[in-house]
């Protein structure tokens, strides 16, 4: 017995050394590679996220506050690799509002990185009027921009702030077993002579499931899409799990190409203004779970699909009759105790709706609701939890905020 506590307690230690050895270091603005990478003397943030630096499994990369922006190259590539139990984490130093103003760019060998809370946006103003057709056109003259991953395994992209890129998102292939979580994405693209360009997410996938979740997004252009999981038939667009995220007012949602897909999982979704297509121009499809979602002003297709699984959902389209009173959901953040995403129908378009609140809110806490595309700026509202709901102002039919409960 006296052997087998011994062992115990020599386990539990190792632990506990493992635990506190995980490194903090810091990134700032004017930081320099040849720094320390403390508080008071930064590193740059190419040399440490690029693996320049002495970065092990389990440590944190603090960011300070402040714009980070280089160019030309206004990508910072990610090198960095955590492991299962011990991922790296990149987010902003406690209380920092952290810009970056160009993007990322994730690149094999990463695996294991945690990026969260940075908002991310290009500086250069969008041509007032329309420009050359096509996707890459050359008179398009600012920088590209957004968060692109293409090498990085079982990484996760936590409630990241995209805006006003020429694209959000774009996931490929390569990028093995993400989760893109809680990101508000909206204001990006450009308008050619043809349509709008631009996508919040642009994705393929084969290997592993990407999983898309919590997130909220909307177009600025009619043509670009917000879930734009797509290729030819060259390209694979299998495994997604999109679930609990809210789309809205401009940009179709789109799972599918020339390439037959399977294993497409679309779950609790919230969209008003925005059709949802299951499958493209393939010849034929294998698998589809489409359960509970809601789609206002927009329609459900399925394109040649063998296997349609499909329950729950409420299609309600243009000019259709509306159901009575109000329709409320309430999405905690797994990741942030203190933030939810709410998303309103409000049939009957009265000046409030009462929301349930609890878990998140408890009988006298405080929160603000926050307008998605100006989440650092000032309140929408604020209030009060009373019993287990919140009274929320709302103009119009539909609605979506960002609650921050008041620590």
């Amino acid at each position: 017995m006296i052997k087998h506590w011994g062992v115990l307690f020599v386990w539990i230690l190792s632990l506990a050394i493992g635990a506190c050895s995980a490194g903090q270091w810091y990134i700032g603005p004017q930081g320099k590679p040849t720094n320390p990478g403390t508080q008071n003397e930064p590193w740059d943030i190419a040399s440490a996220l690029d693996g320049k630096q002495e970065v092990s499994a389990g440590d944190t990369l603090y960011l300070l506050e402040g714009i980070y922006k280089r160019r030309p190259k206004e990508l910072f590539e990610v090198r960095l690799v955590g492991t299962a139990g011990k991922p790296i984490h990149i987010r902003p130093a406690p209380g920092a509002r952290v810009r970056i103003d160009g993007g990322l760019s994730v690149q094999s060998p990463s695996a294991h990185v945690w990026i969260r809370g940075l908002e991310i946006f290009v500086s250069e103003p969008v041509p007032e009027e329309p420009i050359s057709p096509g996707s890459h056109p050359d008179d398009l003259k600012r920088p590209w921009g957004g968060v692109n991953m293409y090498g990085g395994k079982n990484c996760k992209y936590i409630n990241l702030v995209v805006h006003n890129c020429n694209q959000g998102i774009s996931c490929w292939k390569g990028e093995i077993d993400p989760e893109i979580y809680g990101c508000i994405i909206y204001g990006n693209g450009w308008l050619g002579t043809d349509r709008g360009h631009g996508h919040c997410i642009y994705t393929q996938n084969d290997e592993g499931v990407k999983v898309i979740s919590n997130c909220i997004m909307s177009c600025r252009y009619n043509g670009t899409y917000t879930m734009h999981a797509y290729g030819s038939e060259r390209a694979y667009v299998n495994n997604f799990l999109v679930a609990d995220s809210i789309f809205y007012n401009k940009g179709p949602f789109l799972i599918g190409g020339g390439r037959p897909s399977k294993n497409i999982r679309v779950f609790r979704n919230y969209l008003y203004n925005v059709g949802m297509r299951i499958g493209y121009s393939a010849p034929h499809n294998e698998n589809c779970d489409i359960r509970d979602n809601v789609i206002v002003n927009g329609e459900l297709s399925f394109v040649r699909y063998k296997k349609v699984v499909q329950e729950g959902n409420i299609i309600i389209k243009k000019g259709r009759k509306r159901p009575k009173g109000a329709k409320a959901i309430l999405l905690p953040n797994r990741f942030d105790r203190n933030r939810a995403h709410l998303v309103i129908y409000n049939w009957d378009k009265a000046e409030s709706v009462e929301v349930a609140a609890k878990p998140f809110l408890k009988s006298g806490e405080t929160f603000r609701l926050m307008d998605p595309q100006d989440l650092f700026g000032n309140p929408v509202a604020e209030g009060k939890c009373a019993g287990n709901a919140i009274r929320v102002p709302v103009k119009g039919e539909f609605a979506v905020f960002v609650v921050l409960k008041n620590s």
